[in-house]
């Protein structure tokens, strides 16, 4: 059993009645029928399952798509916090694009001894071929997903930062339709910012990153890995409620130094183009060159200023979780000020103090890859058994600079529903921000995902977790 009682739930602070962002809500849900609710809890599944809102699980031995689980009570952000969280992630996203511009140009940073060379030098996100470019609009991040998670009251810590090809959105926006079907009376009673502009606002965001070859409208395109890439589902419905054409490599050649796409009527040159294709898959003759994925010769014509490709290349290494371990002295670097939203404290384990002292605590950290993701390649070390701590050692002295270690946070909770009523179980959150040349967009709320597993802390969908929808109050 997990005491409960030390972490943060955002529902109820610890005592017997809700806090005040979900007041409304829980005297709505106290009046309702239990019975009712796990109807439209099973109704909500059915809901997703013919809309089609699968994932892909690499490695799986049968059907590889899968639903990912619904909870049906929403995560409430009080306008004030959000308010701040919103301040924070601007700041940072600002600061991360003024990090990836200095680093493929003068490398000031590096110079003022702020972040170690040998970090940039050796890291395998970072591209020498972007060196020197400069994107339209100056904007690296166009789509930012910041993971948030909770402590207390009032603190929130950035877990890690996703500037690559961030992923999620889809759900959010599905979660809230779900919502507004299943309970259209709570909207009624509870004023939420709404998130369904998300995609006129991207589109409007990515327009206006057009490249100088752009004449006239901005023809924008979502170039996608194919039907058995992982986020599939997603890379569809983007390009559907954006109203543009979802693209494959094969769908794509240069034609006039530009990027065309073949249509019933010949090629049309796209103006942008949003890649949920790796780095190293995007272009065959200047990364992997037996990528099928991508674009021959897609970064020459982007050099050249003939397209815009969003996000752009190379930005990958602000992902880099070694990288992520000197954000607050990168925020300071390009802002002048302090960091709003704190990290959570990290030891780069190729230091030698910092893996000695991991290797001493290994029970006691979560130990995470570089440049892991999905919740894959990481301990944690309370849930792990002597020989999973001894196996994770091995590799940890195998590699060290492989690896970061963070202390194992207590993470807040927020409740779902069950067969036995609501029960509380750890959540994160990942805003998405949008960014061009002039402003920063924030979607109110952002991808709630939840560890559906009592007292377990990996909340995402590739390791069992769910998602809820998350309201942002009004005032």
């Amino acid at each position: 059993m997990t005491d409960n009682s030390r972490f943060f739930d955002e529902m109820t602070g610890g005592h017997a009645q809700p806090r005040t962002p979900y007041a409304t809500y829980d005297a709505w849900f106290q009046s309702e029928d239990m019975k009712e609710l796990r109807r439209k809890s099973a109704d909500a599944e059915s809901f997703f399952r013919r809309t089609g809102i699968t994932f892909n699980v690499y490695g799986a031995e049968e059907a590889d798509e899968r639903l990912i689980p619904f909870d049906i009570v929403p995560r409430v952000i009080a306008a004030r916090e959000w308010a701040r969280l919103t301040k924070g992630i601007e700041q940072r996203v600002r600061a991360i694009n003024a990090f990836l511009y200095d680093i493929y140009h003068r490398q000031e940073i590096l110079r003022a001894g702020r972040v170690p060379r040998e970090l940039i030098d050796r890291n395998e996100a970072f591209l020498p071929q972007m060196i020197g470019v400069s994107p339209p609009g100056g904007v690296y991040t166009h789509i930012v997903g910041t993971d948030l998670v909770r402590t207390g009251e009032d603190e929130f810590f950035v877990l890690e930062d996703n500037a690559r090809t961030p992923s999620g959105v889809s759900y959010m926006l599905e979660n809230r339709e779900t919502m507004l079907q299943m309970f259209p009376e709570l909207f009624n009673q509870i004023k939420v910012r709404p998130v369904g502009t998300y995609p006129t606002s991207l589109r409007r965001s990515l327009a206006a990153c057009a490249p100088m070859a752009c004449d006239g409208d901005c023809t924008v395109a979502v170039l996608t890995p194919g039907i058995h890439n992982s986020a599939y589902f997603e890379h569809a419905f983007l390009a559907d409620q954006m109203g543009v054409e979802l693209v494959e490599g094969h769908d794509l050649r240069v034609v006039d130094g530009r990027i065309a796409m073949r249509t019933t009527e010949g090629y049309k040159a796209i103006d942008v183009l949003y890649r949920r294709v790796d780095d190293d898959f995007l272009d065959p003759l200047n990364f992997n060159p037996d990528s099928q994925l991508g674009v021959p010769g897609i970064m020459d014509v982007y050099r050249a200023g003939g397209i815009t490709i969003a996000n752009a290349p190379g930005t990958g290494i602000s992902d880099d979780k070694a990288i992520y371990s000197y954000m607050p002295d990168i925020v300071e670097f390009y802002t002048g000020e302090r960091a709003i939203l704190q990290n959570v404290p990290t030891w780069r384990c190729s230091e030698a103090d910092s893996l000695a002292y991991v290797l001493d605590h290994l029970s006691e950290l979560v130990v995470k890859e570089v440049h892991g993701s999905g919740g894959y390649g990481m301990l944690v070390g309370p849930a792990a058994s002597k020989a999973e701590i001894a196996a994770f050692a091995k590799k940890l002295r195998a590699r060290p600079d492989n690896y970061i270690a963070q202390p194992t946070l207590a993470l807040s909770t927020c409740p779902i529903l069950t067969s036995k009523g609501l029960a509380p179980r750890h959540v994160d959150l990942r805003p998405f921000a949008l960014m061009s040349p002039e402003k920063i967009t924030l979607t109110p709320g952002g991808l709630t995902r939840v560890a559906l597993k009592a007292g377990s802390l990996v909340v995402n969908s590739s390791q069992g977790g769910g998602t809820k929808d998350t309201w942002v109050l009004e005032d």
